[in-house]
């Protein structure tokens, strides 16, 4: 399946900006379920393009003049591959013990924790884990706009609804009290359902040897319609945009993410 992604994002500030960071994970990699035909980033000034940490294309974007407004665009032609649910990961360095690691984000409370082993069985863990992650969905229904991105996974669940990032969050806190390695991943998902945006998170979990893909919305290990961007240990070393500033005053971002599939002409 090919498709065209076009995802655009605007900050307009208050006041003039003196400087400003934008750390730009924006940019997908090959791997044995993608091919990228061909990938841009339209962006105001020239970025330093790095490595980061857990493996991502990071571009560090850097404004040292006075600018009240950013304009940062990412569009690109990829193919995705097949429908595996898991892969070796043979190019990370990183040993998946690495994902272990508990963050603010994902830190488990006793609630978090009983719900994780209620369903958890050591004997069949992939199974366990698709298992709780239905189980998860309908503790925590889709509902856009319930919560903010720096919400832990404590509240969310309590909460009982989020989106995306908030499930991923829940789940990858019953892995790690599980003591399974999890990582969150970013990226775009094509889909029918116009009430999910194109942005998307879901989560992997490291079992048997490979990452196994948990897609906790929509309850699927499929990734099928999945375009991967990054990896983390939580949103915030997977986001797609983040950065810092001196000065601005208050801020207004937009951002708008299409994904459409190519049809082959016959």
């Amino acid at each position: 399946m090919k498709l065209t992604i076009a995802h655009k994002t605007c900050f307009s500030y208050q006041s003039m900006v003196r400087q400003s960071t934008q750390y730009l994970r924006l940019t997908p990699q090959d791997s044995v379920h993608q091919h990228i035909i061909s990938w841009d980033l339209l962006l105001p000034e020239e970025a330093i393009c790095t490595t980061d940490t857990w493996g991502n294309v990071l571009h560090v974007l850097t404004l040292d003049r006075p600018h009240q407004e950013i304009e940062i665009e990412a569009r690109g032609v990829v193919e995705i591959l097949d429908d595996e649910d898991c892969a070796p990961d043979p190019d990370c360095l990183l040993s998946p013990l690495v994902f272990l690691r508990i963050s603010p984000l994902t830190q488990p409370d006793a609630a978090i924790c009983e719900f994780a082993r209620r369903y958890y069985r050591e004997e069949a863990p992939l199974a366990s884990l698709e298992r709780l992650m239905g189980e998860l969905l309908l503790k925590m229904p889709y509902q856009p706009g319930s919560t903010l991105v720096t919400d832990t996974a404590a509240k969310v669940f309590a909460a009982g609804c989020g989106v995306c990032q908030d499930h991923s969050h829940v789940f990858l806190a019953c892995c790690r009290s599980l003591h399974i390695p999890a990582r969150y991943v970013s990226g775009y998902l094509y889909t029918d359902h116009v009430e999910h945006v194109a942005t998307h998170a879901w989560v992997e979990a490291w079992i048997d040897g490979s990452w196994h893909s948990f897609d906790i919305t929509n309850n699927t290990r499929s990734t099928r319609q999945h375009l991967k961007l990054a990896v983390g240990v939580d949103y915030l070393d997977a986001c797609p945009v983040r950065g810092m500033r001196l000065g601005g005053g208050s801020e207004d971002m937009q951002a708008v993410a299409a994904v459409q599939l190519v049809f082959s002409q016959q």
